[in-house]
């Protein structure tokens, strides 16, 4: 059985490369052993460009993202307890979807 230690302190989540973004919010707190995640942007948290590309890129950025925050708290994808995706055109929703099953299956 994989065990992961979240962050037990409460308290905000911040990469340190992601600074250069201009997101002026945390992107994630911990809260009673929960990591509570904002939403995530295609944006290369080294850079603070958008990357390039459509929505496949753009959500394989966002996951890899998310990522980052969750193991900088410990965590990782794999203990999603709930995901929420936010799509601006819905003829986009099966090329997110490839991308999305990658990470979380069906």
């Amino acid at each position: 059985m994989h065990h992961v230690h979240v962050r037990q302190n409460p308290g905000p989540i911040n990469i340190e490369t992601s600074k250069g973004t201009g997101i002026l919010h945390n992107q994630a707190i911990v809260a009673n052993g929960v990591v509570y995640c904002s939403g995530q942007v295609p944006a290369d948290i080294m850079t603070g460009g958008i990357v390039a590309g459509g929505i496949k890129e753009h959500t394989h950025q966002c996951i890899r993202n998310l990522q980052a925050v969750l193991s900088e708290a410990g965590s990782g994808l794999e203990r999603a307890v709930k995901v929420n995706v936010f799509i601006t055109d819905m003829k986009d929703f099966a090329a997110m979807n490839e991308v999305y099953v990658l990470y979380w299956g069906l």
